[in-house]
């Protein structure tokens, strides 16, 4: 049985193992170039990294104005609940900091996982890194009747 678990952290500590994700999965996979995957943004966020049986096969990060994004999970990993693992410990660590929502730029071929989590998607599609994206948020305030 395998074993998984998120890591928390920041760049300089995950880093190496999440940006050789990233270049698997953006620059090589989806063909994305490397001047646009590495944006410079990777210090200042919060980093995540899964775990599987000790190996990293996924990666995702949180900007400090509550977006999510670089989610990646390896190809020989798909599939196995590892991408809603890391989404899930991204959204916690955003109720953590304080924010209202969440938000991210889907690719569109992956509406459905962020949609089956609560994100809705808003706006027209636009083309990312040549890439069909949308925008989505996901409301972190919880409704109370009075």
């Amino acid at each position: 049985m395998a074993i998984t678990h998120i890591r928390t952290g920041d760049w300089e500590t995950l880093g190496p193992a999440a940006s050789e994700i990233r270049r698997r999965v953006f620059i090589e996979e989806q063909n994305v170039p490397q001047d646009e995957e590495w944006d410079g943004l990777d210090p200042e966020c919060q980093h995540f990294l899964a775990m599987l049986d000790g190996q990293p096969v996924g990666t995702a990060r949180l900007l400090p104005d509550g977006h999510i994004g670089r989610v990646a999970v390896l190809a020989e990993a798909r599939g196995s609940g590892i991408g809603e693992l890391l989404m899930q410990a991204a959204i916690e660590a955003a109720r953590h900091a304080n924010h209202t929502q969440v938000a991210l730029s889907a690719q569109v071929h992956a509406l459905a996982f962020y949609e089956r989590l609560g994100f809705v998607a808003h706006g027209d599609e636009f083309l990312d890194a040549g890439i069909p994206h949308r925008e989505m948020t996901l409301s972190l305030t919880v409704f109370q009747p009075q």
